[in-house]
């Protein structure tokens, strides 16, 4: 099982490289003491690169927006209610192909 180095959570996937992505991860065998008392070992170290750090602060901040947007939303309920919603079935048809199209690349 991996763990995902951004947000910390177990997946099932393996992690895939990216360009620019790279951790590095240090390891010292332990000394004669800390085998003998059976502590870990306090030199281990992990090295993320700027893209992961920068990921982070994007996954953070992403965490600070609110998934919906409440006015539009209220907005849309009351134009529907009053009857007002106007539907352009030709502006959905390009969006869906739009967004077909992002799915395929």
């Amino acid at each position: 099982m991996t763990v995902n180095n951004i947000t910390g959570n177990s997946t099932n996937q393996p992690q895939r490289a990216t360009e620019d992505s790279q951790v590095e991860v240090a390891r010292s065998e332990p000394t004669v003491e800390q085998q003998e008392t059976g502590r870990p070992s306090s030199v281990d170290t992990v090295s993320l690169t700027d893209t992961a750090a920068r990921l982070r602060e994007l996954e953070n901040t992403l965490a600070t927006l609110p998934v919906v947007d409440a006015q539009r939303v209220e907005d849309i309920q009351k134009s529907i209610a009053e009857g007002s919603f106007d539907v352009d079935p030709e502006k959905i048809a390009v969006k869906i192909l739009e967004f077909e199209g992002e799915l395929n690349r």
